[in-house]
């Protein structure tokens, strides 16, 4: 259940999903009471989304993980009118959910270009403030990423892409295997199962010759595979089930694979006559119809270019059905007005 899709990828190497960063708001500009004159504004605190960028770029760009906006400037005889200080603009990767060290949502950036005001500057000395001017707003702020890609497969964390013949890329986030009770936050548990609520599609990698985690858990064919995994994803979120789904059966090169193989497609075909060997708790709500099922061998690459090619026709085809949707909403729209 393990390497079928490093094969396809190409690696970025590790990634941080998560990371918690000070800002500043710049202090607000000395006002100048014998004229009245009104300090400028202290330059505030930015988030912005920008595609290419990494947690872990920002980390090691910035190890003290400290961003202060600039202080408005001061108020003077030549100038009245402080003027506003720089703001700071920190660019961070597109999924970021941003909160507060309360736990409180600021908001989300999804795509590239949207920003997020997480600090204000204080404002310059004036009549009010007796001239002095104000501190910025500081706080700690956390960055929690939910990966966007087209495909998630379920193994070991990596994040990586499909490349094409025609140029065209496909992003795989390639997550850990997840474990009997990661729904209720066992394992590396929702650090992980997050990553799959942005993603496009589904890829099952699953042993033919079964899986077991560990000596203390019990083994598990490759048939109770699918349905553990199933029902972690329903039990996490149960809209993740309707995701389209793909199903890649690894280690095709073992002895025997192949009767293992058509056993195992009688029982997906007709899960239910099957149901009454598994143990109940395995059992989900609903199975998952997958688009394909595909037999795959990571050690001898059987089966992978194959892989590939229903990964794409897959998402091709999704994307034409919202493109289908969206031209009906559209053209719904347009008789509605003209009405």
């Amino acid at each position: 259940m393990v390497w079928g899709s490093r094969a396809l990828l190409r690696k970025y190497g590790n990634f941080i999903d998560d990371l918690r960063i000070y800002v500043k708001g710049g202090t607000g500009g000395m006002g100048h009471p014998r004229l009245g004159g009104e300090g400028g504004r202290g330059g505030d605190v930015w988030l912005v989304a920008k595609e290419k960028t990494t947690l872990k770029r920002i980390k090691n760009r910035f190890p003290q993980k400290r961003f202060v906006a600039e202080a408005g400037t001061n108020s003077s005889v030549s100038a009245l009118k402080g003027e506003k200080g720089t703001d700071c603009e920190v660019d961070v990767p597109l999924g970021i959910s941003v909160t507060s060290c309360d736990g409180k949502q600021i908001g989300e950036l999804n795509k590239a270009g949207e920003r997020i005001l997480v600090a204000r500057g204080g404002i310059g000395g004036c009549l009010v403030t007796n001239f002095l001017p104000l501190k910025g707003q500081i706080q700690i702020v956390h960055l929690d990423l939910k990966l966007i890609a087209d495909i998630v497969t379920t193994l070991k964390p990596e994040l990586g892409k499909i490349m094409y013949p025609d140029y065209k890329q496909v992003s795989v986030a390639d997550l850990p295997g997840l474990i009997e009770g990661a729904h209720a936050n066992k394992g590396m548990g929702h650090k992980f199962l997050k990553h799959v609520e942005r993603t496009k599609q589904l890829l099952f990698v699953v042993d033919i010759s079964g899986f077991r985690l560990s000596s203390k858990t019990r083994f598990r064919t490759a048939f109770e595979t699918v349905l553990l995994l199933t029902q972690e994803l329903e039990l996490y979120k149960e809209d993740l089930r309707t995701k389209p789904a793909l199903l890649a059966i690894n280690k095709m090169d073992l002895p025997n694979a192949q009767d293992s193989l058509n056993e195992l497609m009688k029982q997906l075909q007709n899960p239910q006559d099957s149901l009454h060997l598994v143990e109940k708790e395995l059992i989900p709500q609903s199975t998952i119809d997958f688009k394909d099922i595909i037999p795959v061998s990571a050690h001898t690459g059987e089966g992978i270019e194959e892989l590939k090619t229903c990964i794409r026709k897959s998402l091709d085809e999704e994307a034409e059905k919202e493109n289908e949707e969206y031209q009906k909403e559209k053209l719904h729209i347009l008789q509605t007005s003209e009405v």
